[in-house]
């Protein structure tokens, strides 16, 4: 009897290191390098084939960019079929593994205060960026509103609204919630679950934790079978994109792409500059330790794809214990979309000057808001974001038939903003680790080596 809170208490903070061990062969074998030849092999046979040379019929084209995109969407769909049980499995047992309720209080609070007050950082950022290089002056003239354009009024809940609106985030059936991918409710429900946990006696906690560790343990399995495939699904999804749209459509619309871009690595230097001064990290250093899980969200323009490898990432090139890992992963890949709100204040500000529609500054202070609402709850899965940005611009005005000028560029955008959302976590991990005092050294072995 008195080994059995021991064991439960040594192995859960350390399983997840353990389980994800089996991705150690693939960074070892520099999967980065693989996505990146990936990558370049996939930009050229799409040139190749798309309406940029015409070495084809276009629908021909089409047809063959489908089929070498086949692996990245049975790529995505497996990595979409395991997201929930493993956000559960992670969250439940990254809770239960923490000290007790007061340390979990002070852990969520710190956190989701670090995720709202970056995301509205990002976004005025992005409206910052917008302002000061003009990308939509170069359109002007070019596109003009459609006749039904007026403004329109946000829909936002009233403070008579509002206690219903809070009481919606709890999943009344949480079997709905998961089938219906309703992260944010899953991810509320996983805490309510690690909770509970942590304020039962260890005897009774630890079969169900047992039964979470089988199951992170199929997940993980699962996974690793699916970033067998990274290489091969970048190359398909790069190959279908320039097939589809072409290389020369893909830079027409450089200066806006180049906007958004500049944001970005203005985004990604506040986060080296912070992670400098409170945790003092060098930017290289962590930019080396994490090259390999960015380079894949960048790839896969996916943040749930990579948490297994965000998880590992941050357990053992960047010190963070297990309990703090495995809670603010899976919670920064659902409410963490700092480069997607920086991306959305950007293409807010710039279709808004294709159509002439001038932003006031409540306006400004309204996309912010909306970008932060926004964010949170949003699946983290690409493509998502467009469907945030038409509810942004409907809020302020903006005609959201202008979402067809950008969508030929999207999914190279969405890829970069989604290795800045992964930054995002990561950098709070890191963060978190070192404000709780607790802070373990990165392992000095193999792994430190790759770096």
């Amino acid at each position: 009897m008195d080994n059995t809170p021991a064991q439960t208490t040594d192995n859960a903070p350390r399983s997840p290191r353990h389980l994800s061990v089996y991705l150690a062969t693939l960074v070892k074998g520099r999967l980065w390098l693989k996505v990146l030849i990936g990558m370049g092999l996939g930009l050229v046979v799409g040139t190749l084939l798309g309406p940029s040379v015409g070495l084809v019929e276009p629908e021909t084209g089409t047809l063959i960019g489908n089929w070498l995109a086949f692996p990245g969407q049975l790529f995505l769909a497996t990595i979409q079929m395991i997201v929930i049980p493993l956000v559960i499995a992670s969250v439940v047992r990254g809770l239960a593994a923490s000290d007790n309720l007061e340390q979990l209080r002070k852990m969520g609070t710190r956190v989701t205060l670090f995720f709202v007050i970056t995301t509205a950082i990002a976004a005025t950022i992005g409206l910052w960026v917008g302002g000061l290089v003009n990308p939509g002056d170069l359109m002007t003239g070019l596109t003009t509103p459609p006749a039904d354009a007026a403004p329109v009024a946000a829909d936002i809940p009233g403070l008579d609204a509002l206690p219903q609106t809070l009481i919606g985030l709890l999943p009344g059936n949480p079997l709905d919630a998961m089938v219906e991918g309703q992260m944010l409710q899953v991810v509320i429900f996983s805490i309510i679950i690690g909770v509970a946990l942590v304020s039962m006696s260890g005897d009774k906690a630890k079969p169900m934790l047992d039964l979470l560790d089988s199951l992170q343990q199929i997940c993980m399995t699962v996974v690793r079978w699916a970033m067998r495939l990274a290489p091969y699904a970048v190359f398909g999804l790069m190959a279908q994109l320039t097939t589809t749209l072409g290389f020369r459509a893909m830079i027409g619309m450089a200066s806006y792409v180049a906007t958004v871009l500049f944001g970005l690595a203005v985004l990604m230097g506040f986060y080296l500059v912070i992670l400098k001064l409170l945790a003092g990290v060098r930017p290289l250093q962590f930019l080396r330790d994490t090259r390999d899980v960015l380079l894949l969200a960048f790839s896969t323009s996916s943040s749930a794809a990579v948490m297994p490898l965000s998880i590992r990432t941050a357990e053992d090139k960047l010190g963070v214990r297990p309990s703090v890992s495995q809670f603010v992963v899976p919670l920064g890949a659902t409410i963490n979309m700092n480069g997607t709100a920086l991306y959305q204040a950007v293409a807010t500000v710039f279709l808004a000057q294709v159509y002439g529609i001038d932003l006031s500054v409540g306006s400004m202070a309204l996309v912010v808001a909306m970008a932060v609402g926004a964010s949170i709850g949003s699946p983290a899965t690409p493509g998502v974001g467009i469907v945030i940005l038409a509810m942004v611009l409907q809020s302020v005005g903006v005609p959201a038939a202008g979402i067809a000028l950008i969508m030929g560029v999207d999914r190279i955008l969405d890829m970069c903003r989604t290795a800045i959302n992964v930054t995002g976590d990561l950098v709070a991990c890191r963060l978190l680790e070192n404000w709780s005092g607790k802070r373990i050294p990165p392992p000095a072995g193999p792994s430190a080596g790759d770096a």
